[in-house]
């Protein structure tokens, strides 16, 4: 699944628009890497997100194409988040 999308499916970034932009601008990686809106993602890969003043990893546990808000949260295990 594109980064984009899962960020929109698992309602981390409300906006698929939103989470395109905030790949672009170099704010979010995959396992390290600063990662593209294309980038594929895998079960078990890290996903580093700067939004506003906040730092968040994530560990992505499933990728369910299209899952209901109740589901969504299944989706992703929150490993840390920073106020910077």
């Amino acid at each position: 699944m594109r980064l984009d999308k899962f960020l929109k499916v698992s309602r981390i970034i409300k906006r698929r628009s939103v989470a395109k932009e905030a790949s672009d601008a170099g704010r979010i990686s995959v396992n390290g890497r600063d990662a593209k809106p294309s980038t594929v993602l895998k079960v078990g890969d890290t996903l580093e997100i700067n939004y506003y003043k906040k730092k968040m990893i994530v560990k992505v546990l499933s990728l369910n194409e299209n899952a209901k808000k109740d589901e969504a949260d299944g989706m992703y295990e929150i490993i840390e988040v920073k106020e910077l």
